[in-house]
């Protein structure tokens, strides 16, 4: 498969960001505080020299460079404190943990190569081997503490080895400067090496204390509160960015009570474990034993209990010495005088190597604190986290204050150096609410917006469908479905939908509940099949047996879309008190998929969208689904396009798979033989078929989810010209502008409002002033109003910019196009287009499992097998709204 790097063509000049043409005007001022904090930068004369460092141990033959965690900060620590009287620069520097160290002046030489020696390194390296647990002989305990040599090369390196700190301070005031992402990147290093010497568990640039306070997630999981800081160029000059932060750890304490909790045994029946499932959760993990205080990785467990598992133990006589077989019970009683009694038949930990295994017994290790959970977390886990980590703005403010008042960053000698100091006081930034675009609902009624959200209860939709010869399926739900659908329609008819009475209520045969999810799918079409043989419905409705990750969902969507093209709208168990706002929700999704629209803009009715209403225009939204790093499944792509210009509010979807974890979309143009199979000329006709006239689009307006600012220039270079070609390739002279523009949700920015009021920002707040970007065309929006928790606004950049919007136009749309998300009675936190791509990519990657793609992820050749192709949706609901 052709990679999207390779289509960039880098014989041609790159395109970059555009720059700030101005600033929104329209809009009431407000007074907001922010989570950036103002730095100084006194001394600019620094110069950063980087080194490339090389860590080995001094008496390994295989000559192997140190892997070990931790262990590199450890080694270059005592370096500095033997040397750094001596050496001149050595007394100041930024080391990142892995190889790239950086200091303030040159060392001596080019390459410079010092010995150190460390006492107690040996956790970092498995010790042990010779097959008697840890606590052995009186040799084996000296060897445990025995002091490593290590030998740490430090070698300048040859391109742009000098960077100056000044180059920063340049970028911002707006002069050139090609050296400031490097010189922010150390600035960054400074942060998280000052945090890893507090003792810090450090993700990328978010930083971990032990926590508080314990709350288990379940499966022997729980949340641990940190906070993320950067250094951010603004048009302020430069801050620092600090925010809190949340990541998954293990539960720290008793290996068994983890085991325990893993698989949710709550009697403690230890019984019920499940050992081979315990291994494969304990497989890597550091523990620290009670009896010695010693720390070491597990490499699994032993094949016999502690009872049982014997060990080769060396023993002294006057003859010399004899090995003799003893098992790990008798050996902790005898040397030890340890009776085992919780885990005496239980397997032993292995701290060893495959062919020199160390036993410890489970009763007598703990697993350490701060080690970091990186699967995927369970939906009632994800549940619990959301209840438990959500802080009102003021909570979340005061965290902040604590946090950089612990963090203490400007006692740091590296930052003293740098003559940086950070100030204590949250900015204050000037905003501005934007009004709310006004909304049509049907009968020509005005909707009344109330900071964001507003009420159908009271309304019909501005076009509504019909539901015509429609069947409701119930997969064991164990609910009144009958009395469900008599009200729905009910409700139905008050919208000015017309639905017809069901056609009929099929019941899952109670023979199949126990099957696995695609043969009850399979299962409950033959009945539909036997029913209707004559002619399939045109509506299912599909009562799910539960609320939240169904098995059955994927299988049914995917028979539903792809196999019979029927549109179909799943629920979960309804609540026993169903009340009009559950059934107005479920209809405001069943009449966009039909083909209706529940309420428009003014703007689109009247229509007077700035730019827009003028020239036929595409809307376009992009996202890129990614699964499972470790497994390498498969990623998903969708894009999302408008129809019915001069409308923004109907759009069509399609998805493909691509490689694992590749952001950019490289399936856009896609040319098979003589015909273009891409994504986006099948939105082009979508976009043409909507209209009388089918005429194409003279602009088009992208709005790409899910890029870093790093990846800015491959949307516009690899992306962009995909699009550009798709164009061209179906008809010669065509050529629309194009404006792109990138939503970033993932980001560390968020809005208080100034004094005492700790409510949060109101909806309709924008920001392109203060704390945005030095040079760049950006802004943030709060198009929504927060209800739970701090509101965490998009971050916009405009990259490319054809069309001509003024700042107020732009910001106008983007704030509009939050407005016309059909499933919602509020505006959402990110534009429409957007939103509906992650709706997309996330329901069709349900079609498959693709859980096995790993297994067979290379081939017989060595090289990488194709990635699978999803089912094609039938024509008759290709261009619908499926998954709204």
């Amino acid at each position: 498969m052709e990679s999207s790097s390779d289509k960039g063509d880098l014989s041609k000049p790159q395109i970059l960001p555009i720059q700030r043409p101005g600033f929104g005007r329209n809009g009431a001022p407000i007074r907001l505080r922010t989570n950036h904090f103002k730095v100084s930068v006194d001394s600019r004369d620094v110069i950063f020299y980087h080194y490339n460092l090389i860590l080995k141990y001094e008496d390994d033959k295989d000559d192997e460079h140190v892997v070990g965690k931790g262990v590199g900060r450890k080694v270059i620590d005592k370096l500095q404190e033997i040397y750094a009287s001596d050496l001149a620069n050595m007394d100041f520097f930024a080391y990142d943990g892995e190889k790239n160290l950086y200091t303030t002046g040159p060392l001596p030489n080019v390459k410079n190569v010092f010995t150190v020696v460390l006492v107690d390194a040996s956790s970092s390296k498995t010790p042990g081997g010779d097959g008697s647990p840890e606590g052995g002989d009186t040799k084996r305990m000296k060897r445990l503490m025995q002091a490593k040599t290590f030998k740490v090369e430090l070698s300048l390196v040859e391109k742009d080895p000098k960077v100056p700190l000044d180059a920063i301070t340049k970028f911002i005031s707006g002069q050139q400067s090609d050296d400031y992402q490097i010189g922010l990147q150390i600035l960054d290093v400074i942060l998280r090496q000052h945090s890893a010497r507090q003792g810090c568990l450090i993700v990328r640039q978010s930083f971990f204390h032990n926590p508080s306070r314990i709350v288990n997630l379940g499966g022997g999981v729980v949340p641990c509160p940190g906070f993320h800081s950067s250094f951010q160029p603004t048009q302020s000059g430069l801050s620092l960015n600090l925010d809190v932060s949340t990541t998954m750890i293990l539960q720290p304490g008793p290996v068994i009570s983890f085991i325990l909790s893993n698989q949710c045994i709550n009697d403690h029946d230890t019984r019920r474990i499940d050992w081979d499932k315990a291994n494969r959760a304990l497989k890597n993990l550091r523990i620290k034993t009670t009896h010695t205080n010693s720390e070491f990785k597990i490499f699994g467990l032993s094949e016999k209990s502690c009872y049982e598992q014997t060990f080769p133990l060396k023993q002294r006589n006057g003859n010399g010495s004899d090995t003799m077989e003893v098992t790990v019970y008798d050996y902790y009683l005898k040397q030890w005088g340890i009776k085992l009694k919780d885990s005496v038949n239980f397997p032993c930990l292995n701290v060893g190597k495959p062919k020199r295994p160390t036993y410890l017994p489970i009763e007598l290790c703990n697993l350490v604190s701060l080690q970091r959970y990186t699967k995927a977390l369970t939906v009632l886990q994800r549940s619990s986290l959301v209840q438990n980590s959500r802080q009102n703005p003021s909570e979340r403010k005061s965290a902040l204050s604590a946090a950089l008042k612990l963090s203490n960053y400007n006692s740091d000698g590296m930052l003293k150096k740098c003559g940086i100091s950070i100030a204590s006081e949250f900015t204050q930034v000037d905003g501005r609410v934007l009004v709310a675009p006004k909304l049509k609902a049907g009968s020509g009624r005005d909707i009344f917006v109330r900071n964001g959200k507003w009420n159908f209860n009271n309304n019909m939709f501005i076009q509504a469908s019909r539901v015509k010869r429609w069947v409701v399926v119930d997969f064991s739900s164990r609910c009144d479905v009958r009395d469900l659908v008599r009200r729905l329609i009910h409700c139905g008819n008050t919208k000015g939908m017309q639905i017809d009475r069901e056609d009929a209520v099929i019941e899952e045969n109670p023979r199949m509940r126990r099957e696995p999810a695609p043969k009850r799918v399979n299962d409950m079409f033959a009945q539909i099949k036997g029913r209707f043989p004559d002619h399939r419905p045109a509506f299912l409705l599909c009562v799910l047996p539960e609320r939240k990750n169904c098995s059955i969902y994927g299988p049914w969507k995917r028979a539903c879309l792809a196999d019979f093209g029927i549109v179909t709208q799943c629920l979960g168990p309804p609540p026993k008190k169903i009340n009009d706002q559950y059934l107005t929700n479920m209809l405001l999704k069943i009449n966009a998929k039909l083909g209706g629209l529940n309420s428009l803009l003014q703007m689109e009715v009247n229509p007077a969208i700035p730019l827009v209403s003028r020239v036929p225009t595409m809307i376009l939204g992009m996202d890129v689904s990614h699964g499972s790093s470790v497994r390498r499944v498969p990623s998903v792509a969708a894009v999302v396009g408008s129809l019915g210009w001069p409308l923004i509010s109907r759009y069509s979807a399609r998805v493909c798979t691509q490689e694992p974890l590749l952001e950019m979309i490289d399936s856009l143009f896609k040319l098979e033989g003589k015909v273009d199979r891409g994504l986006i000329r099948e939105l082009i006709e979508d976009f043409g078929n909507s209209l009388e006239k089918k005429q194409l689009p003279q602009q088009i307006i992208i709005f790409r989810d899910g890029v870093s600012e790093g990846q800015f220039t491959q949307v516009l270079n690899i992306e962009l010209p995909q699009i550009i070609e798709a164009c061209k390739f179906f008809y010669d002279s065509w050529s629309p502008k194009f404006t792109v523009i990138v939503a970033q949700k993932n980001h560390h920015t968020r809005f208080f409002r100034d004094g005492n009021n700790m409510a949060n920002v109101d909806a309709g707040i924008v920001v392109d002033k203060g704390i945005c970007h030095c040079r760049n065309y950006d802004f943030y929006m709060c198009a929504h109003a927060g209800m739970i928790g701090t509101t965490r606004p998009t971050h916009y950049h405009v990259l490319y910019y054809e069309i001509g919007f003024t700042p107020d136009d732009l910001q106008a749309l983007v704030h509009s196009l939050s407005y016309v998300y059909q499933r919602s009675t509020s505006a959402v936190s990110v534009v429409a287009p957007v939103y509906y791509a992650h709706l997309a990519a996330a329901q069709v990657r349900q079609f498959d499992r693709f859980d096995d793609f790993s297994e067979t992820g290379s081939s017989a050749s060595g090289g990488s097998a194709p990635v699978p192709v999803l089912p094609r949706l039938k024509e008759c609901v290709r261009s619908s709204m499926f998954f709204c």
